[in-house]
């Protein structure tokens, strides 16, 4: 069993559909997840506390994901920020990658890719 699915891995999306898919995706894996409906749902659990790895979408309702990256890279122990969006452009990306995402994912989500970038930032 890779060091991968010993982690814990926060799914952060406004869309539940698509936190469920993602969520049955990486059980396959064989990875845990736990689920936030918003970036404020999160913070106010201190979901960077209980997991190891973050999944976190750019456009949500209420606090967008690169406000949340931004905020959670000014708290210690923060764990590795993984952005996805279905608006790529350069800039966004940019902005990402010089905010501390460790990792920058255009929906619809890649499987392997995601689970590379998890592996990478969980190791």
């Amino acid at each position: 069993m890779s060091a991968v699915n010993t982690k814990i891995i926060a799914i952060i999306d406004d869309d539940r559909h698509l936190r469920e898919s993602l969520q049955d995706l990486l059980e396959t894996e064989g990875v845990k997840s736990t689920l936030y409906g918003s970036a404020e749902e999160f913070l106010a659990d201190n979901g960077h506390e209980l997991v190891h790895c973050i999944l976190a979408d750019v456009r949500m309702t209420g606090m967008s994901g690169i406000e949340l990256l931004r905020i959670l890279r000014q708290k210690d122990g923060c764990p590795p920020i993984l952005i996805m969006t279905s608006y790529t452009d350069n800039g966004m990306q940019a902005t990402a990658l010089r905010s501390g995402a460790s990792a920058f994912l255009a929906k619809p989500i890649d499987s392997r890719q995601l689970m590379a970038c998890i592996e990478k930032a969980t190791s």
